[in-house]
């Protein structure tokens, strides 16, 4: 049997995560002290207590969910003999894949993952962009709401997930009127990710 670990990417925090963990491995938290101590911010702190606004912005977020998932990776490899044939990761978790393949170094990678949300977030002010998942909807009647939401803004496609899980970005009006169309074009359900900015 072939053993796969794929690492979530942003948009997989929320608060309170980890506390189950960090309240039972000590390696866990050591994991968090060494990430709080190479960008400056205390990451347990905020992924245990928020608030929203602040696990939400992609500067923080990116390092939390890497260090979340390098805290459980650590840990697993502490307490199981089993071992995956292959690591992959869902955008930002392709960073952990590459952490836990021996690739990079955790410390420098949290660093870069910290500027690489900073860079990410400066391209956009915050509050004027955002990702929204559109489920059961196909892939022309996506772009097609996207294209009669824009009015003069962009808003666009920006994964296809799978079939019937796409995920569109853009300008904040724009990305409302396009989950109003996408409901009317027959989308099961439409939801804000919670992410600062327009970014994968």
């Amino acid at each position: 049997m072939t053993t796969v670990f794929m690492f979530p990417g942003q948009g997989s925090q929320s608060i309170g995560m980890m506390s189950d963990l960090l309240a039972q491995s000590e390696l866990a938290v050591k994991t968090f002290t060494e990430a709080s101590e190479a960008i400056g911010e205390d990451l347990q702190d905020i992924a245990l207590n928020g608030p929203e606004d602040k696990i939400n912005q992609t500067e923080i977020t990116q390092p939390i969910v890497l260090t979340a998932s390098v805290a459980m990776w650590r840990t697993w490899i502490e307490n199981s003999d089993i071992r995956p044939d292959y690591v992959c990761g869902h955008s930002l978790g392709e960073y952990t894949a590459l952490i836990a393949s021996g690739v990079l170094d955790f410390e420098e990678t949290v660093k870069l993952v910290n500027l690489r949300g900073k860079l990410m977030q400066g391209a956009v002010p915050l509050g004027e962009g955002g990702m929204v998942a559109l489920l059961g909807l196909d892939d022309d009647k996506a772009k097609e709401a996207c294209k009669e939401a824009a009015q003069g803004q962009v808003v666009a496609p920006a994964n296809f997930n799978s079939p019937g899980q796409i995920v569109i970005s853009g300008a904040t009006d724009a990305l409302d009127r396009a989950m109003a169309i996408a409901k009317e074009k027959g989308a099961r359900r439409t939801a804000k990710l919670p992410v600062s900015v327009p970014c994968h």
